[in-house]
């Protein structure tokens, strides 16, 4: 089943507590310190475009890629709200284009979990790398093996935030390194209340399920991923500790740098 489809809708709300404006800060404090100070930067993988609009607000020039058309319209909308010069393309980040180069790109939210077959997640990079300006950043996070191995694995987690719930049931199978998530999410439909609710406390709501896998990776190979595609690992940090990655990192933010492109390889 596609992939944040009905979630699309909720998912602002269920990632409320994501601390998106200090991850904002923390990006562009790390653009600049690369030299990424203004001009065209890139997102993959950006939803909503609650970050896309975050770094816009910094005076970047942003392009944001998503493959969920459901998603793009939520992003579209903050758009509209905000002012905001974004580009949205709808595109698989596997197989983006873009007319030119940027100075940097940007993946946050394990967006790059998603590719689960290495081979395919270093021809993600190989592109990033081809649309990068000579010397152009690519900072990214990801979710670790250890996180998904120790942490997120064969557990459940519920939420209720009254117009809508859901239950996220996560099974990781260890040998193949794959984390799958159920997702069955009860939504609220708005204007349909349900007969012996006078003061709209209950309404009806509609029940949906989506299914999500991700892979777990190590920094090791996050780097070895790099380098074949091109690109120069300059640095990674703990996400929670901002300090050196240890064995127990769960999110781990990594920089890149574009040092001479290299061909795609043909498809």
């Amino acid at each position: 089943m596609e992939a944040y489809t009905s979630f699309a809708s909720v998912y602002d709300t269920f990632m409320d507590n994501v601390p998106y404006e200090e991850w904002g800060r923390y990006i562009q404090g790390m653009l600049c310190k690369y030299g990424v100070k203004d001009g065209i930067v890139l997102e993959l993988g950006c939803g909503t475009g609650t970050m896309t609009e975050i770094l816009a607000g910094y005076g970047y020039d942003m392009i944001g890629v998503d493959n969920s058309e459901d998603m793009l319209e939520l992003a579209m909308e903050k758009r509209m709200k905000s002012g905001h010069d974004i580009l949205y393309l709808l595109q698989d980040m596997q197989e983006f284009e873009l007319y030119g180069t940027v100075r940097a790109a940007v993946s946050v939210c394990d967006s790059v979990n998603y590719i689960t077959e290495p081979e395919e997640l270093e021809e993600v990079f190989r592109l990033v790398n081809n649309y990068l300006d000579p010397g152009g950043i690519f900072l990214f996070d990801f979710n670790t093996d250890y996180k998904y191995r120790e942490i997120m694995g064969d557990c459940t987690i519920a939420e209720d935030r009254g117009e809508c719930s859901f239950i996220w049931d996560n099974y990781y199978y260890e040998e193949e390194r794959i984390n799958e998530y159920d997702l069955t999410l009860f939504i609220r439909e708005c204007g349909r209340e349900s007969e012996g609710d006078p003061d709209h406390t209950g309404g009806l709501y509609r029940k949906y399920k989506e299914t999500h896998y991700q892979r777990g990776y190590t920094l090791e190979e996050m780097r070895t991923l790099l380098e074949r595609a091109g690109l120069v690992f300059e640095a990674a940090y703990d996400m929670e500790t901002k300090s050196e990655p240890g064995d127990t990192a769960e999110r781990i933010c990594v920089i890149a740098r574009e040092a001479g492109k290299q061909p795609l390889t043909g498809k």
